[in-house]
């Protein structure tokens, strides 16, 4: 068995588990219920029950009263717990990922606003390689991003890279350690040239999240403007115990 697993919770364990058996159904599919899990993977009623309500809590599952759990796929959802890949979250909506490049190329950091110079660690004269994206799930827009990333780290960035995962890109090609990003969230609404890259209307709703993005020695790699389609993407996290408010910890605006 993987030792890596052997240290994880068993729970978890069980959720990565679960996530590969989802690539057998199809989405409003009936689930594996509580005992059907616990006796095909040997585990605890209380930890197949712990593992489905993970799922449900991350979208990947639904469940209807008095009839059970089902696979839901209709949506992509976002964790904002973890960084996971469009290629992998589409994927595992049921959806074929497909990415628009828009941009691609170098610039120095002379040539975008001063206050990202402090972001991403850098002098005016670094290069940055400057990225504008389009992702769509089985051929539909949903994410709108651009994203400048610090040249030294990925050299040897390629086009076509860029068109793929990167962070499966850095990790795999380029030897990097992604240690995590902090982000700030908010809901906005499209401009009238961003509905249109997201072939919507003006003015719809949606995501935006800015994010600056580290290795694992805290070295900045790339900060991020990225638009989520309201109508295509959710939004979900697992709360833990009731904390006091103080300090806070946002913005009222």
């Amino acid at each position: 068995m993987d030792t890596s697993l052997v240290r994880s919770p068993v729970y978890q364990q069980l959720n990565q588990r679960l996530r590969s058996a989802l690539a057998e159904y199809r989405s409003g599919d009936q689930f594996l219920t509580e005992r059907e899990v616990a006796e095909k993977f040997q585990v605890s009623r209380a930890t197949a029950n712990k593992s489905l309500a993970s799922l449900v809590s991350e979208g990947f599952l639904e469940f209807r009263k008095g009839l059970g759990t089902f696979v839901r796929r209709d949506v992509i959802d976002y964790d904002v717990r973890s960084l996971v890949s469009f290629t992998e979250k589409a994927r595992a909506a049921g959806k074929k990922p497909s990415t628009e490049l828009l941009t691609f190329g170098k610039l120095t950091a002379a040539e975008i606003d001063e206050s990202l110079h402090v972001a991403l660690g850098v002098t005016p004269t670094d290069e940055l390689w400057e990225l504008d994206r389009i992702r769509l799930a089985d051929g539909v827009p949903v994410i709108f991003e651009r994203r400048y990333v610090v040249q030294r780290h990925c050299p040897k960035l390629t086009k076509s890279q860029a068109e793929g995962s990167l962070y499966r890109t850095w990790t795999e090609r380029h030897g990097l350690k992604i240690g995590g990003a902090n982000e700030v969230i908010r809901a906005v609404l499209l401009s009238a040239s961003e509905a249109e890259h997201l072939q919507t209307t003006a003015r719809s709703p949606a995501l935006e999240v800015v994010s600056v993005g580290y290795l694992e020695d805290e070295s900045p790699l790339w900060w991020e403007r990225t638009l989520y389609r309201g109508d295509q993407y959710e939004f979900h996290s697992r709360l833990g115990p009731i904390q006091s408010a103080t300090p806070a910890r946002g913005k009222l605006r």
